[in-house]
Parts: C-alpha cells; sequence; structure tokens
C-alpha cells in the first residue's frame, strides 16, 4: 500500500464518520459543526486531486461564510435541540431498500474492480490556477457569473425583508 491510498482511505473514514454525526446528532450547534469538519475534509480530497483554488474555495466559502450564517440561524432562533418527529409509514422501508441497494453496490464495486486506484494525470502546470480561472469567469462566462450576482443580491433583500417583519408591510 501506498502513502496516497492510506490517506485517502483515512480520510475516506473521517468523511463518512462526520457526516453520521452530522446526521445523528440531537443538537443542531453540533450538527453545524460536524459538517465544518466534513467541508474541511473534502477540501483535503480536493488537494489530493491537485485542485488547490477549489479547495481553499472549500474551506472559504463552505466552511466559513455558510457555515457561520448557519450557526449565527441557529443561535438567533434558539433552536439548538431538535425535536423528534414521527416518521411517516413510508420512510424507514424507503430509508432501509436505498441502505441495502448502496451496500450492494458497494460490494459489487469492491470485488469486480481492481484494488489499486488509477494513476492521476499529469495536470498542466497553471491547471486550476486562480488568475485563468478568472479571465474565463469574467470573460467567456460574464453573464452567468453577474445572473448569480444578482440572484444573490435579492436573495439578501429578501431575507432581510422577511426578517423585519411588519414594518416594511
Amino acid at each position: 500500500m501506498n502513502a496516497d491510498f492510506v490517506l485517502f482511505g483515512g480520510l475516506a473514514i473521517v468523511t463518512v464518520l462526520s457526516a453520521l454525526g452530522m446526521l445523528f446528532s440531537r443538537n443542531a450547534v453540533y450538527s453545524a459543526l460536524y459538517l465544518i469538519f466534513n467541508f474541511s475534509t473534502v477540501a483535503v480530497f480536493y488537494l489530493m486531486l491537485s485542485a488547490p483554488f477549489i479547495a481553499l474555495a472549500q474551506i472559504t466559502v463552505y466552511a466559513g461564510a455558510i457555515m457561520v450564517l448557519f450557526l449565527f440561524v441557529i443561535m438567533l432562533l434558539g433552536a439548538e435541540q431538535t425535536g423528534r418527529t414521527p416518521p411517516t409509514w413510508w420512510m424507514q422501508p424507503l430509508a432501509l431498500t436505498l441502505a441495502a441497494i448502496l451496500i450492494l453496490e458497494g460490494i459489487y464495486l469492491i470485488f469486480t474492480h481492481r484494488t489499486s486506484f488509477p494513476a492521476l494525470q499529469q495536470t498542466l502546470g497553471d491547471f486550476g490556477d486562480p488568475l485563468q480561472i478568472g479571465e474565463l469567469m469574467f470573460s467567456n462566462y460574464l453573464l452567468a457569473f453577474e445572473a448569480v450576482a444578482l440572484l444573490l443580491l435579492v436573495a439578501v433583500i429578501g431575507a432581510i425583508f422577511l426578517s423585519r417583519g411588519r414594518k416594511f408591510r
């Protein structure tokens, strides 16, 4: 076994455990912290794939901005403890069926494919370079970039409007 395989396997286990911790935690703050940890391990996967810009964006955008917003909303609403809601009749059989399909797919992939990872292709020196991404985004995809910016602005104005209550209505 080489070091990449050991690192990948260890990170995969940590990523799955942090995702399970997020799902099964009764405290919403702990769930958000598990999700931050999960985002961080996914960023290390991006680093292993020679994509440092995407790894940095993963940490900055998801683990930084979005999770701080989640924690702020959780603390603001006082919803730290999640209540137990009764499941409907179809949820448990569906979950068990999907879990069985996932386990069978995993067993099939383990026993029918090679046990080693394919060698990663060497990327060009400027692959994933922030300058190259910026030039591409502001030349070929400028309209889409501006549309997303406008959509986010409308979402922020809507959130402010909804949070202010009856003052504006």
